[in-house]
């Protein structure tokens, strides 16, 4: 556990967010904690789910419907709406399963220190950008049957390496804002992601038993 909250205010660093959290995430959260403000957060969601939204772009058969500049600008368009929804929903669990683990963060700690999650985002914009412009039939068609462009696979290896890391940094995160272990912190994240895949895979279950209940009548 990093002792940056022992620090006197006077001997506090000023960080870039946007560059310290890639390798010190338990630092940069307890900065953007008692530094920063929940607009600066919503600053950092805007940007990075851009990111998000646009690989989210893959196999989604929008292609020719909308141009690719419509695409790309629908993406900056909704990514504040996306990453404020996204980030208070994960804010929200967090913050209660972290009761559980004795944590002592605040919501507004954990919504603030989450919205670094989608720093590593960020690199995935110049990436998508390339591939929607290039070859945006390769991008959103998933039944797509020729050549795969150069940007493909740089994109989808960067884009792996961002999911991993942005859990990673979501770790440090809750762990530095409940004041808790990384074991901890994680089991705070993996045990309502669980009992949420449960509930979802069952309301699938149930939905999908209606169905062919009703296509056999």
């Amino acid at each position: 556990m990093e002792n940056y909250n022992e620090t006197t205010t006077e001997e506090r660093p000023k960080l870039n967010p946007f560059l310290s959290v890639w390798l010190h995430p338990k630092q940069t959260a307890r900065y953007m904690i008692n530094e920063k403000s929940i607009g600066f957060a919503i600053l950092i969601l805007s940007i990075g789910y851009v990111g998000s939204m646009m690989s989210g772009l893959i196999d989604s058969e929008l292609f020719p419907n909308f141009s690719p500049w419509l695409l790309a600008l629908l993406c900056v368009i909704f990514a504040p709406i996306a990453g404020i929804i996204g980030t208070a929903f994960s804010a929200l669990i967090t913050w209660l399963f972290g009761k559980l683990f004795k944590g002592t963060g605040t919501y507004s700690d954990l919504f603030k220190g989450l919205s670094l999650t989608a720093v590593p985002s960020i690199v995935l914009i110049p990436l998508y950008i390339i591939w929607i412009m290039t070859s945006p039939d390769s991008l959103l068609d998933p039944n797509f049957m020729g050549a795969l462009p150069w940007i493909f696979w740089p994109t989808i290896l960067v884009t792996i390496v961002v999911s991993i890391w942005s859990f990673v940094i979501s770790v440090g995160v809750v762990a530095e804002a409940h004041q808790i272990s990384n074991w901890m912190a994680f089991f705070t994240i993996f045990i309502p992601s669980i009992i949420l895949f449960i509930v979802f895979f069952v309301l699938f279950f149930i939905i999908l038993i209606g169905i062919m209940g009703v296509s056999m009548m």
